[in-house]
């Protein structure tokens, strides 16, 4: 009886010894891509200094991610397949800041809203969970609320630095943004509340451009993308 007791409790030790070092592993994964996205972001806060600047940011973000990119492909060969969600709590933060990253720089570039099959192809991710390792529609959602954050920071600097358009096509995109997410049926509460914050944003930005109105320095802005994408998406899903 004694032995058998020992063989169960030794394969549980087995297992824990396992399971120990795969979150090692991917602990460490995680580390190197987080630290990518960090760099990236700090190239990425020149927009709120120097408009020249942007382009050449917008490259060298785009080269950090082919960084992101190999790193998400060592999660994906790691995770165990059928266990995504298991160890999803690993990447997701980290996830969910290196879309706001890619959906700033191709806003940045196009003036768009990127979608999530987009955001997935950069990092080398599908949108299809039955393939496994996927870019989770939340961690999109979280990010895209993150940019709205950074856009209204953005109008800001641009009438600091003499750029009086740009608040008015930053109004536009993220009234679209707001559109699109009020038809989207928020269960979870995280990204709820992170929706509810959009609102502040939407009316930081409406204040910058009042006062752009009232001191005659608005001229009729440029038309601006709408956010379909993130529409057609709540669709799909």
């Amino acid at each position: 009886m004694q032995n058998n007791v020992k063989n169960i409790f030794d394969s549980f030790n087995d297992y824990l010894v396992k399971e120990q070092e795969l979150r090692t592993e991917i602990r460490e994964i995680v580390r190197d891509i987080d630290q990518a996205a960090k760099e990236a972001a700090i190239v990425l806060q020149i927009i709120h200094s120097s408009m020249a600047d942007v382009p050449a940011a917008c490259a060298k973000a785009r080269t950090i991610f082919d960084t992101c990119r190999e790193g998400y492909g060592k999660l994906a060969a790691l995770i165990p397949a059928g266990q995504y969600y298991r160890y999803h709590d690993h990447w997701h933060y980290m996830t969910q800041r290196i879309v706001f990253l890619i959906a700033l720089t191709i806003y940045l570039e196009k003036g768009f809203l990127v979608n999530r099959e987009t955001a997935a192809e950069i990092l080398g991710l599908t949108i299809d969970q039955k393939s496994g390792f996927h870019l989770d529609i939340e961690d999109y959602l979280v990010g895209i609320l993150q940019l709205a954050s950074e856009l209204s920071r953005y109008a800001v600097n641009s009438v600091i630095l003499g750029d009086y358009e740009k608040p008015l096509m930053i109004s536009k995109f993220v009234a679209d943004l707001n559109s699109g997410f009020r038809l989207l049926n928020l269960k979870n509460d995280s990204l709820r509340k992170r929706f509810d914050a959009l609102k502040y944003d939407v009316k930081k930005i409406e204040e910058i451009v009042y006062d752009i109105s009232i001191r005659g320095l608005r001229t009729e802005a440029a038309a601006v993308p709408a956010v379909e994408p993130l529409v057609e998406q709540a669709k799909q899903t």
